[in-house]
């Protein structure tokens, strides 16, 4: 990729995807998947469980639960009563919950496939990401914020709406100074959100989608804006929380 298509030259940068993660690297990567798999990492990271991040929800995920002797989250569609899924409510309420392994083809996909560190950060909690992050930016390093989407049925990337305000959110809260174009926008974008979190969430194509399968207490949990105090860091594979 060339420099214009990475933002070269500004310290905040934001994209889409697991191509534009790529294309705009810096020294940190935030990744941004509202409904729900950061929203569910912030669940996590308050209640002090590791998550293991996993792109796949075949044998390799059981796999990898075994490895890390981990709970291993099913499908929601699939969840009984006590078990957890990619929901976040089921990850709150869960009981003896030590270390889980968490399937998600979009924020997950992102997170394994960089080279650096990673931030997972949402709507719950980003007052707390960026207040981790200024010191960072102080010191000349340069972080790319980055919306996870979602995907249509041909594998194509669908740009969902819930993770550039939630991208954009994060972004609002950092300085102006050193923000790409791309990254003030997405900051610009996040206004309505920030003022009625539950009412744009619910609003939106995913929200709606969410709340038509039985799982619109999902989205409550992803408008609890600020309210998370951990921001899980992806160190040697696993996400783990960090209060610092």
């Amino acid at each position: 990729m060339s420099g214009v298509h990475g933002q070269d030259g500004h310290r905040i940068r934001f994209d889409w995807g697991p191509v534009g993660a790529a294309a705009t690297a810096g020294d940190l990567l935030v990744v941004v998947d509202v409904l729900s798999f950061s929203t569910t990492l912030s669940v996590a990271a308050d209640r002090g469980v590791p998550v293991v991040p996993c792109r796949w929800r075949d044998g390799r995920a059981a796999d990898l639960a075994r490895a890390h002797r981990a709970t291993l989250a099913v499908p929601r569609s699939a969840a009984g009563p006590g078990e957890v899924s990619l929901s976040p409510g089921t990850v709150r309420a869960a009981a003896g919950l030590q270390r889980l392994v968490l399937p998600s083809p979009n924020g997950s996909a992102i997170a394994a496939a960089a080279r650096g560190p990673v931030l997972g950060v949402s709507l719950r909690n980003r007052a707390a990401a960026a207040d981790r992050i200024r010191p960072l930016l102080e010191r000349g390093l340069r972080i790319t914020v980055v919306a996870a989407g979602e995907r249509w049925p041909d594998g194509s990337l669908r740009p969902a709406v819930e993770d550039l305000w939630g991208a954009g959110a994060l972004i609002a809260a950092l300085p102006a100074d050193g923000r790409s174009p791309e990254a003030a926008a997405a900051a610009a974008a996040a206004g309505p959100v920030l003022a009625d979190p539950a009412g744009m969430l619910h609003g939106c194509a995913s929200g709606r989608e969410l709340a038509a399968i039985g799982f619109g207490d999902d989205v409550e949990v992803a408008a609890e804006l600020d309210a998370g105090t951990a921001v899980p860091e992806l160190r040697d594979g696993v996400f783990e929380p960090d209060r610092r």
